[in-house]
Parts: structure tokens; sequence; C-alpha cells
């Protein structure tokens, strides 16, 4: 969890930005990934292995499957 926190809402308020970004709330921007499994149930020796299967960005599909 620490490590995804370091990536979201931790580098948000290094920037001054988390009231735009960081977590998914409403009235942020939409910039996020889906992938193709829980990386906190993973093993962590693994967690590389982790594919991206969707981009949003700026609330629009940029890259991948967008039929969930």
């Amino acid at each position: 969890m620490d490590a995804v926190k370091a990536y979201t809402i931790n580098g948000a308020y290094q920037l001054y930005r988390e009231d735009k970004v960081g977590s998914i709330e409403k009235g942020k921007l939409a910039d996020l990934i889906v992938v193709d499994q829980d990386i906190f149930k993973v093993d962590p020796l693994k967690i590389d292995q982790t594919k991206v299967l969707t981009t949003i960005f700026n609330g629009k599909p940029v890259f991948g499957e967008y039929n969930y």
C-alpha cells in the first residue's frame, strides 16, 4: 500500500496538487490505469508481471480495451 500511495496521493501532495489529482474523487482529474490483477494480493515478486489493460487520461481512454 505504501508504494501505491507514493505514486498517487503522496506524489500529489509533493506537487501541491492534492486538490486535483492523487485519488479517485468527484471533481478530480481522471488519470488512471486498469490492470489485469489485484496488486494488493499478488506475490510481490511477481508484481512486475502486471499488465496494463487500459489507460485513462483526462477522463478519456487513450490505451487498451474499453469494453468493461
